[in-house]
């Protein structure tokens, strides 16, 4: 029990010698409105890792708050990104019936059913997960090079699952827009 009370002591130097150069430092990197938030990011990892904690714990912290900041600005990233293709997917819709976006959605569906599930994979991490080609590379365990080379035959094989999927009668068959490159 001891253990437990000696780690509640050190995390409590900590975080009264630390909070506010911290809060200082997410201030100055990201405002006040995310400073809050990032300093509890970077406590609640302290704490977790109070074993890791060094002596002067202030540069460790600080570390830990930009990798916070860093993870943040990430993420919105990636949430921006995603809107972004949503709204690319879904488009201005007084410009299409909404029958047509049906309709195209269930064709794309129907394309990427018929595409072997590496090529689906390929496809979904890049556009759907919005991961680079590093990022991706590292999921599927090969490198930046070959996972560029994998998606870009996806996209052909793709394109022409929607080729043979589509509509003997449908001749505007939209493009297909993964990743922001259209396939």
């Amino acid at each position: 029990m001891r253990g437990v009370s000696d780690d509640a002591a050190r995390f409590t130097a900590a975080y009264d010698a630390c909070r506010q150069r911290v809060w200082a430092y997410a201030a100055s990197r990201a405002g006040r409105q995310a400073a809050d938030e990032v300093v509890s990011e970077t406590f609640t990892v302290a704490w977790r890792r109070i074993g890791d904690l060094p002596e002067p714990p202030l540069p460790w912290l600080l570390g830990v708050a930009r990798n916070v900041l860093r993870d943040t600005t990430r993420a919105e990233y990636r949430r921006a990104a995603f809107h972004a293709e949503l709204r690319h997917w879904t488009g201005d819709a007084t410009a299409q019936d909404v029958a047509e976006q049906v309709t195209d959605r269930i064709a794309l569906l129907r394309a990427l059913g018929a595409l072997s599930e590496d090529d689906r994979e390929v496809l979904l991490l890049s556009a759907w997960q919005g991961l680079g080609p590093r990022e991706a590379a590292q999921v599927l365990g090969c490198s930046a090079a070959a996972f560029r080379v994998r998606l870009h035959r996806a996209r052909r094989r793709l394109l022409r699952a929607q080729d043979r999927t589509a509509a003997p009668t449908s001749t505007d068959r939209p493009r297909v827009h993964i990743a922001g490159r259209e396939a």
